[in-house]
């Protein structure tokens, strides 16, 4: 009898800010810039994709090809979708 699997979608499970927080918070930790950008994109379609191109003044075109597996978006962009989620890049 085969093993019945179902697809799992983070996003889904991002419901507030602070999760989102929380999430990014773990993923920075890692030090691994690709893994950030997944999780950025992961964050980003939790709160919506159209409201973040809005807030942020790049076009969801942009935003999903920034933010895809061969994306390479840049430093200012990545911190637009940071603010427009309702964090800060911080160093300490």
């Amino acid at each position: 009898m085969p093993i019945e699997t179902f697809h799992f979608d983070i996003a889904e499970h991002l419901k507030t800010d602070e999760d989102i927080r929380e999430f990014l918070k773990e993923t920075a930790i890692t030090g691994d810039a690709s893994y950030f950008i997944h999780a950025l994109n992961i964050a980003t379609r939790a709160k919506g994709m159209t409201e973040i191109a809005k807030q942020t003044g790049v076009s969801r075109a942009s935003l999903y090809k920034s933010l895809s597996d061969s994306g390479n978006p840049r430093f200012d962009t990545i911190i637009k979708i940071v603010n427009a989620l309702g964090c800060k890049i911080a160093i300490a």
